[in-house]
């Protein structure tokens, strides 16, 4: 029953997960727009391979799904990320929670 209630796994992923997102996007900030989108979506697909295989191991309930979207939301905005991108990074998180 406790470990319904352990979500330290939950926030170091999503604190994982948000600084693998940044390092991807931020080599390719600089670019076009066309490029910064292909970039962009390769490296979400990538995210959510991560993201799928941590499924696989942890079983989430709700109370470590938003621990764990909370944790990736922070690291965004703490890492610079402006909130309107930070929250449809978070928002397509969310969904694939």
């Amino acid at each position: 029953m406790f470990s319904w209630f352990s979500t330290a796994e939950s926030v170091r992923f999503g604190q994982e997960l948000a600084t693998f997102v940044l390092s991807e996007l931020s080599a390719s900030a600089a670019k076009n727009d066309a490029k910064f989108t292909a970039k962009a979506e390769k490296a979400l697909l990538r995210a959510d391979e991560r993201l799928q295989q941590f499924k696989v191991r942890e079983r989430m309930n709700v109370f470590k799904k938003a621990k764990l979207a909370n944790a990736f939301l922070w690291t965004l905005k703490d890492s610079g990320c402006s909130e309107e991108y930070a929250s449809s990074l978070t928002d397509w998180l969310s969904v694939r929670l």
